[in-house]
């Protein structure tokens, strides 16, 4: 077994795996959700309590890191991991995503995507090499390759096309990141799975991957507004096209019952930044449905946030307090509302690991679903 990068597989159920990556930094349990660390910050929490939490890896951003501290100085700061005090695995995107999403400028071409910078209106440009000279030099743990992300929506044929030129840049990802020394010795990399919503398009680019040769897939190009229903059609039957013994990562999920649906259907890992930015904006993630904290009804209730979770905001503080503090705008309702959506999020996570060791999965997910729907319509 590598110490750079090994995927095992402790039990099934069904589709679902539970198992663990292990890395020269740690291991990362699975099924496992990635807490978003856009810009070397996980947003209003201290590397040391997402652990507490938790979390095995974090997620960092390659466009909004190259554009601001930028990729060489944090390298010059000893890397991610040392600028942010996290010792444990990171997986950096490839930036891909929010050049097309954040940039209101963009130039596509076969070399890659030029843009202007949503900071200063500088120009730059972001191709697969850069993609993975920038994710070397934040030393990343788990590399991911630059694609190309195009609305569901699009005709057959652009959908067809940007998979394409996917695949080839997916296969100049390859050769850039083993070209990079030291890094790429201790590191793994990701091929993206694209094709919107087409099966056919899906297992052309999952032939195309596994060609190339990666340490896990990811499947792209969902999770952008395409909806639940649509989602999970397209998930049963795209992880099954991908490696069974290397973890599929469903990138940019999501929900709370999106991720209970997408374990069932066999990936092994998620991220989003929906726990933190809805702990940031009122929303706390309960077992009976997300709340809005800043509803009058929680002034004067003084039991926490969920009765049946053990973070320390629920052990500690009131609905009450924490409506007190949204409402008023105080930094620390914002701490507390994101440490405990992330031990929610971390708490379910090991709570799928176990159902699936215990064979009860789908028992497991009905009674979660049916108990989450309750107030499901809530919003912050």
């Amino acid at each position: 077994m590598s110490d750079r990068f090994a995927f095992t597989i402790d039990a099934t159920d069904g589709r679902a795996r539970t198992g663990a990556i292990t890395m020269r930094r740690g291991v990362i349990r699975t099924p496992a959700f990635m807490p978003v660390g856009t810009a070397a910050t996980v947003k209003a929490m201290k590397p040391a309590d997402v652990a507490a939490a938790g979390a095995d890896i974090i997620l960092g951003n390659t466009y909004h890191l190259m554009l601001r501290p930028g990729a060489e100085r944090v390298a010059r700061l000893g890397g991610l991991h040392a600028m942010m005090g996290w010792s444990q695995p990171i997986l950096t995107d490839s930036g891909g995503y929010q050049v097309m999403s954040l940039s209101d400028l963009t130039k596509r071409s076969e070399d890659g995507v030029s843009f202007k910078s949503h900071l200063d209106g500088t120009r730059h440009l972001l191709s697969p090499e850069r993609s993975m000279e920038i994710q070397r030099l934040l030393g990343s743990d788990i590399v991911m390759a630059f694609d190309e992300l195009v609305p569901t929506t699009s005709t057959r044929e652009v959908q067809a096309a940007a998979m394409e030129r996917s695949m080839r840049w997916a296969r100049r990802s390859r050769a850039a990141f083993d070209g990079g020394g030291a890094h790429a010795e201790g590191a793994a990399l990701f091929g993206i799975q694209q094709g919107a919503l087409d099966e056919g398009l899906r297992r052309e680019s999952a032939d195309a991957l596994i060609d190339i040769g990666f340490d896990g897939y990811a499947v792209g190009g969902l999770a952008v507004g395409e909806g639940q229903a649509a989602m999970f059609g397209c998930l049963d039957f795209a992880p099954g096209q991908l490696p069974a013994d290397k973890p599929r990562y469903l990138m940019g999920v999501g929900k709370p019952d999106d991720i209970v649906g997408a374990v069932e259907r066999g990936i092994d890992m998620f991220d989003c930044v929906l726990p933190t930015r809805s702990g940031r904006t009122g929303q706390a993630f309960t077992r009976e449905g997300p709340i809005n904290i800043r509803n009058a009804r929680f002034n004067e209730d003084t039991g926490p946030l969920d009765p049946s979770c053990r973070c320390p905001v629920c052990a500690t503080w009131s609905r009450a307090y924490l409506h007190h503090l949204v409402r008023a705008g105080e930094i620390l309702g914002a701490m507390l509302m994101t440490e405990h959506n992330i031990w929610f999020y971390q708490t379910l996570m090991s709570d799928l690991r176990e159902a699936i060791r215990e064979q009860r999965l789908s028992t497991f997910a009905s009674g979660f679903r049916a108990r989450y729907h309750q107030n499901k319509g809530e919003s912050a």
